[in-house]
C-alpha cells in the first residue's frame, strides 16, 4: 500500500535501527493531521528517555506477555488482514526468546506509541513494511525476553546466567535442572530490560526461515475468525449511510416517512461527509433492518459546483495532455529520436479500479459521557490506527487520553483501510456522534455494503501513458520519451509536501526505468478530477510495470532477440538481485527447453517494487478469442524469507490479483459523475476458474528481509501479456484486455 518512493522519503534523516524511535517524519505528519505529541501524553512519554535507556517499541512488556502454562503470547504492530504479519512477527520474536512455537499466540497492538512502525514513527501497517522495517525489533524484543527469564533462573537457583540454556520455552540449568517460562515470568517480567542483547547467528535459526503454519489458520479455515464486521456488544445498534451519487454532493431534501416506519428503524441523521459532502444515516437494531430504510429513503442532491466526471470525456482530455511533455522527472536527449532506424510509438489506458476487499468496511463505536469529558471506544480493522485515533478524537471532541482503540482482524484491504482521510472512520464517529445527540445511548456499529465502497469509496487512479522508442538493429535504445498523465495520490494529504517534487507526484512515476539503462525522459501531468483516489496493492508500479515490460518485450520481438536474453543485457550493472530472480524463474519454469502444447506462448516479465524484485515466466494462449493463463513461474528475491510458506501465499494472492487487472469488466468508469459499477456482478475479479498452477521459487539470501505483501502484482499483467502478443502478433496496450 505505502508507496515505496514514501517509504524512502519516511527514512530520510530519522534512525532506522532497532535502538531509536524515529521522530522527524511522525512529528511533522501528525501536526499536520491535528495529531500532535502535546496532546498525546503516551506519545509525548514516549520521547523521553526510558528508565532503562529503551523506547516503548524496544520494552517487551508492551509486546509479550506469557502465562503461568508457558502459553506466549505476542502482541503485534501492524494489522492482520490475510498477509500473514501475525505469523511472521510472532516468529521473529520466538526464534530470538526459544519459545515452543505450539504455545506461540499473537494478538493486535493499538493506538499506543509502543506499537508505531520503528522506522518511520508512525503506526502503519502497508508498502511491504511489516517484516523488513520490524524483523531487528521483534529480533530484539525476543532476545530481551529471553534474557529476562534466564536471569531469573539463575537468581532462583544461585548460579551465573552464562551457565544457562533455553529451548523450547525451558530454561536449562546444571544438573539438569529446568523451569518452564511460564514458571519465571511473573519474577522476570520484575527485572531491569537490558539494553544490550546478542542476537542469534542465522545459520542457528530453527524458526525463521522454515515453512510453517500461520497462527490464524484453523480459525480462519473453520469459520471461527471474528472480525471487525463480526462486533457484538450489549444493546448495540447497525448503520448505513446513504452517500451522495456524485462525490461531494450534498442533501437537497429528505422524505424520511417511509424509512422511519421500518420496523427496527431508530433514527435517521443528516451527516457531514469527510470530503465536505453529505449524507444521510439510518441507524437500526441490525443491518437488515438499517438497509430497509436506508432504502425507503426518498432524497433529492444537490451537485451544484460538483465536477461531473464522464470516462468517455476524461480519456480524450488524459490523451489529449499525454501528446505533451509534462512535469519532468528524468531528463535525457531526445535527439536521437527523430533519426532513429526503429521507432515505437505507444499509448497504454489503465481505468479506475476498486480496492474491494472480502470484509466491507465497518466501524464500531461506543460513547460515553459528553463533551470534553466524554469517552469514546473503538473497534476497527484499520491499517493506521494512530490516525484513525486522532481523526476520532477530532471529530468527537474528546481528549485524546479518552479514546481507546481495538484494533481487528480486517478481512483484506489493499490500502482502502489506510488512507490520510480515515473516510470510513470519521463517518462512523460522526454517525455516534449524532445519535447520541438524538438521544441514542448505544454502541453503534457503521457498515458499509460492498455497493457503497464501490460505488462511493476510493479508486486506484486511471492513467494514460505514452511511449515514443528510438532504438537500432541490436536493441539499443537511443532515446525514450515517456508521458504519463493521473491524478495524484498525494495532493491535498499531508504527505504532499514530500512526495511531490517539481510538479510530479513520485508514487504515479515509481517503477520507470530500473533496471534498465535507457537514456529516458520522463514527464507527468496530474490533472484535477472529482474522483478519490488513493494507493492500491503495488501502487503506481500497477501500471508502470506494465508500460515498461510490454515495451522492453515489444523491442525483444521486434529486433528478432530472445526476451530473457535482450533483459539479461539491458538490465544495469548492478542489477544482480534482478538477474538472479529471472534466471530462476527460467530455470524452474523450464523456458527456452521445453516443448509447449500447441496454442500455448512463453511470456516474461520482472519488477522490482518494495526492495523485492519478483520475475515471471508464464504460459498463456488464446481460446475462442479469450486470454487464458495456465502456468505461473515465480522467481523472486526478498532477501531472507522469514516464513516461505507465507511468502508463497502473497506471490500467488498477488498474482491473481494481478491477473485481476486483466479480465473484461475490471475497470472502474463514470457517467455523468456516477460510478457505473455497483458489485462483483459488474466490477470482475477472478473465479477459480481463472487460476493457473503458480509456482514459487525463493532466490536463498541472508540479508535482512525486503518487503512481500504487494511485489508479486505488478509483473503479472505484463507477463501475461507478453505471451498473448507473442501468439497474436499485436501488442497489448489497455487493460484489461481488449483482444479486438
Amino acid at each position: 500500500m505505502l508507496p515505496p518512493a514514501l517509504a524512502r522519503r519516511l527514512d530520510d534523516g530519522t534512525d532506522t535501527g532497532a535502538a531509536g524511535l524515529p521522530r522527524r517524519s511522525f512529528l511533522k505528519m501528525t501536526a499536520v493531521s491535528g495529531f500532535a505529541l502535546g496532546a498525546f501524553p503516551l506519545l509525548a512519554e514516549a520521547q523521553a528517555p526510558a528508565a532503562a535507556g529503551l523506547k516503548p517499541a524496544q520494552q517487551p512488556a508492551a509486546f509479550v506477555s506469557i502465562a503461568k502454562d508457558g502459553t506466549v503470547t505476542v502482541t503485534v504492530n501492524r494489522l492482520e488482514f490475510g498477509q500473514g504479519t501475525h505469523t511472521g512477527l510472532a516468529m521473529v520474536l520466538a526464534e530470538e526468546l526459544d519459545a515452543d512455537w505450539s504455545r506461540v499466540r499473537a494478538v493486535h497492538g493499538s493506538q499506543a506509541i509502543a506499537y508505531a512502525d520503528p522506522a518511520y514513527g508512525m503506526h502503519l501497517t502497508g508498502g511491504s513494511t511489516a517484516i523488513k522495517n520490524s524483523y531487528t525489533q521483534y529480533r530484539e524484543l525476543g532476545a530481551r525476553t529471553r534474557a529476562m527469564l534466564v536471569q531469573a533462573a539463575a537468581t532462583q537457583w544461585g548460579v551465573p546466567a552464562a551457565s544457562l540454556a533455553t529451548e523450547r520455552g525451558v530454561v536449562i540449568g546444571p544438573g539438569g535442572k529446568r523451569a518452564d517460562y511460564g514458571a519465571l515470568a511473573e519474577a522476570a517480567m520484575q527485572l531491569p530490560v537490558p539494553t544490550q542483547v546478542t542476537l542469534k547467528d542465522p545459520k542457528n535459526f530453527k524458526l525463521i526461515g522454515q515453512p510453517t503454519g500461520r497462527i490464524d489458520a484453523a480459525a480462519k479455515s473453520s469459520g471461527r475468525q471474528d472480525f471487525g464486521i463480526d462486533v457484538r456488544l450489549p444493546g448495540m445498534l447497525t448503520a448505513v449511510c446513504q452517500h451522495p451519487p456524485v462525490f461531494g454532493g450534498k442533501v437537497a431534501s429528505v422524505d424520511d416517512a417511509a424509512a422511519r416506519a421500518v420496523k427496527g428503524v431508530k433514527a435517521v441523521l443528516r451527516v457531514p461527509l469527510h470530503n465536505g459532502g453529505e449524507g444521510v444515516a439510518v441507524v437500526a437494531d441490525g443491518y437488515w433492518a438499517a438497509k430497509q430504510g436506508r432504502d425507503a429513503l426518498k432524497l433529492e442532491w444537490s451537485d451544484a459546483g460538483r465536477q461531473k466526471v464522464d470516462s468517455t470525456a476524461q480519456l480524450a482530455a488524459y490523451r489529449a495532455l499525454a501528446a505533451k511533455t509534462g512535469h519532468v522527472k528524468y531528463q535525457a536527449d531526445m535527439a536521437p529520436l527523430a533519426g532513429a532506424p526503429h521507432k515505437i510509438s505507444a499509448e497504454f489506458h489503465f481505468p479506475y479500479l476498486a480496492h474491494a476487499p472480502m470484509e466491507p468496511l465497518n466501524c464500531t463505536v461506543q460513547l460515553t459521557g459528553r463533551g470534553a469529558d466524554g469517552k469514546a471506544k473503538l473497534w476497527v480493522g484499520t491499517q493506521m490506527p494512530g490516525l484513525e485515533a486522532a481523526a476520532a478524537v477530532r471529530v468527537l471532541g474528546i481528549q485524546p487520553e479518552n479514546l481507546a482503540m481495538e484494533v481487528q482482524m480486517a478481512g483484506g484491504g489493499f490500502g482502502r483501510r489506510g488512507l490520510p482521510t480515515s473516510d470510513f472512520v470519521v463517518e462512523a464517529c460522526t454517525i455516534a456522534k449524532a445519535a447520541q445527540a438524538a438521544g441514542i445511548e448505544a454502541p453503534i456499529r457503521t457498515l458499509w455494503s460492498r455497493e457503497d465502497d464501490i460505488r462511493g469509496g476510493y479508486y486506484r487512479p486511471m492513467h494514460v501513458h505514452r511511449a515514443e522508442i528510438g532504438f537500432d538493429a541490436k536493441g539499443k535504445v537511443l532515446a525514450w520519451d515517456h508521458v504519463i498523465v493521473g491524478q495524484s495520490i498525494m495532493a491535498g494529504t499531508f504527505f504532499e509536501s514530500a512526495m511531490v517534487k517539481d510538479g510530479v507526484d513520485t508514487t504515479m512515476v515509481e517503477g520507470m526505468r530500473a533496471p534498465y539503462e535507457v537514456p529516458m525522459r520522463l514527464s507527468a501531468h496530474h490533472p484535477k478530477d472529482n474522483v478519490p483516489v488513493l494507493w492500491w496493492r503495488s501502487v503506481g508500479s500497477t501500471h508502470t510495470a506494465y508500460a515498461m515490460e510490454t515495451l522492453v518485450d515489444e523491442i525483444a520481438r521486434a529486433t528478432r532477440q530472445d526476451p530473457v536474453a535482450y533483459r539479461m543485457a539491458l538490465m544495469d550493472a548492478k542489477a544482480t538481485r534482478h538477474r538472479a530472480a529471472l534466471q530462476l524463474a527460467v530455470d524452474r519454469s523450464g523456458y527456452g527447453k521445453r516443448q509447449l502444447p500447441a496454442g500455448r506462448a512463453w511470456g516474461v516479465a520482472l519488477h522490482e517494487s518494495f526492495d523485492s524484485v519478483v520475475a515471471y515466466v508464464v504460459e498463456a494462449s488464446v481460446e475462442n478469442g479469450t486470454p487464458r493463463l495456465h502456468q505461473v513461474t515465480a522467481g523472486l528475491h526478498c532477501n531472507l524469507a522469514v516464513n516461505p510458506k507465507s511468502v508463497e501465499a502473497q506471490i500467488q494472492g498477488a498474482a491473481l490479483m494481478g491477473l485481476s487487472m486483466c479480465l473484461p469488466g475490471a475497470a472502474v468508469t463514470l457517467k455523468d459523475g456516477v460510478v457505473e459499477q455497483s458489485n462483483f456482478g459488474d466490477f470482475v475479479v477472478p473465479r477459480i476458474t481463472d487460476m493457473p498452477a503458480i509456482a514459487v521459487h525463493i532466490v536463498p539470501s541472508a540479508d535482512a528481509p525486503t518487503g512481500m505483501g504487494e511485489p508479486g502484482l505488478p509483473p503479472l499483467a505484463p507477463a501475461f501479456a507478453n505471451a498473448i502478443a507473442r501468439l497474436t502478433g499485436k501488442p497489448l496496450r489497455e487493460l484489461p484486455f481488449k483482444l479486438a
